[in-house]
């Protein structure tokens, strides 16, 4: 049936949401009292004509479509603004969260005893105004987006406290992100897509070197602390007027998650690298308990495991100059996935560089999904101070949507 659908998709190209429905629908037909897929096999002929109706009628009637924005465990400001690219150039604390290979890169031990990073989307500011404690409170920021439809609000912040040596690493990870938006072509009174996560996680990381290094294979563990809100679809988006306490709005739960991590460097000029990263392998539940603050009655939805793949180059500018290029992609074995199901591949690519001036200063440039990336970061002594600004995509694969984003962090290390 699925199979039968997907031809009449694709020539007629359905966006992938709209799609879905129409199998819906079509696979909740009576077909004279016979099975589905019965009558598939008896009448495949007469089965073509209401296909066609239900698929066209779609089209003609402009079913509003999902924003599909990626949402990941982990994205740091020296990635973002190398364009997203990580996983084969990481080489400090944040290794452990990344890809905990890289800790083979590094060559003495460091505390980072704070590193706030705050990241905040352009739209933002027109929504909240000069109220900008709404951004921590759903209900406060739900009042507001009816003012202010076609604008999401988005405002991210972590930090990673941690303690690492080489080969080995561990920290706490605290994060709070929220995305929100009034879209008045969704099914009153439900009109407000909320997606909230805030995550408490203690991550070890531990990386064996092999070859003389030439070869790093790494893993972590982490015991996390999920509370979520994924209210973004066209069929469970908010109400305003319902209750929006997070508790009331909020799936939370707690579970324990692993990373996988290889780094392989030729010893070549420019040091190819490649890298791949098997991620929440066995997939990551959050059943153990129902939380640490809310309590609430569901736990958040199963992470499934995915793996990335990047490389990475490193030529030498000066004596004191060195650049980095690097490209990854994001969830490279989502084959499982029926065809039609897939998302648009850019939005899984993630290309960039890095020029490095002496250890002090770092200038830094990329493609971040379909958009720009860039940042720059000054290193003083135990003091470090970043900049970035990235292009996330919040739209469709039919029609494309940028949130222009500002990301800010300071470390201290000993």
């Amino acid at each position: 049936m699925r199979g039968f659908c997907r031809g009449w998709w694709r020539g007629l190209s359905l966006d992938r949401s709209e799609f879905k429905k129409a199998v819906i629908l079509v696979d909740s037909i009576d077909w004279n009292g016979k099975s589905q897929y019965e009558s598939l096999l008896s009448d495949k002929e007469s089965m073509k004509k209401p296909i066609y109706i239900i698929l066209v009628t779609l089209v003609l009637t402009h079913l509003p479509s999902q924003a599909l924005e990626r949402y990941e465990f982990y994205n740091g400001i020296r990635s973002l603004g190398m364009g997203g690219a990580r996983i084969a150039v990481v080489n400090d604390e944040t290794a452990v969260l990344v890809n905990p290979a890289g800790l083979g890169r590094l060559r003495d031990h460091f505390v980072t005893i704070v590193d706030p990073e705050v990241s905040y989307g352009t739209k933002t500011r027109a929504v909240v105004g000069a109220d900008v404690l709404a951004i921590v409170d759903p209900s406060d920021m739900v009042s507001k987006l009816q003012d202010s439809e076609g604008n999401e609000a988005h405002v991210k912040a972590q930090v990673f406290p941690s303690l690492v040596f080489p080969n080995f690493g561990i920290g706490l990870l605290s994060k709070y992100e929220m995305n929100a938006e009034y879209d008045s072509t969704l099914t009153s009174p439900n009109n407000v897509r909320v997606h909230y996560l805030q995550e408490d996680a203690l991550v070890m990381g531990f990386n064996f070197r092999l070859f003389d290094g030439r070869l790093k294979i790494g893993f972590n563990m982490r015991a996390v602390n999920r509370t979520h809100i994924d209210r973004e679809g066209d069929s469970n988006a908010v109400d305003p007027a319902e209750s929006l306490s997070i508790k009331s709005l909020a799936k939370e739960g707690f579970g324990v998650a692993s990373d996988v991590g290889i780094i392989w460097t030729l010893p070549w000029s420019w040091l190819p690298t490649l890298s791949v990263v098997g991620r929440d392998m066995g997939n990551t539940n959050y059943e153990i308990n129902n939380g640490l603050y809310h309590g609430t009655d569901e736990r958040p939805d199963t992470t499934l495991q995915t793996v990335d793949a990047g490389f990475a180059l490193y030529p030498l500018l000066g004596k004191r100059t060195r650049m980095t290029i690097s490209a990854e992609m994001r969830d490279v074995l989502n084959a499982e996935q029926l065809d039609v199901d897939k998302e648009d591949v850019m939005r899984r690519v993630h290309a960039g560089m890095e020029i490095n001036i002496a250890d002090a200063l770092f200038l830094r440039a990329g493609w971040h999904q379909r958009y720009w990336s860039g940042g720059a970061e000054l290193a003083i002594q135990k003091f470090q101070f970043q900049f970035a600004s990235y292009g996330e995509e919040i739209g469709t694969d039919s029609a494309p949507r940028e949130d222009r984003r500002y990301v800010m962090k300071f470390s201290f290390r000993l």
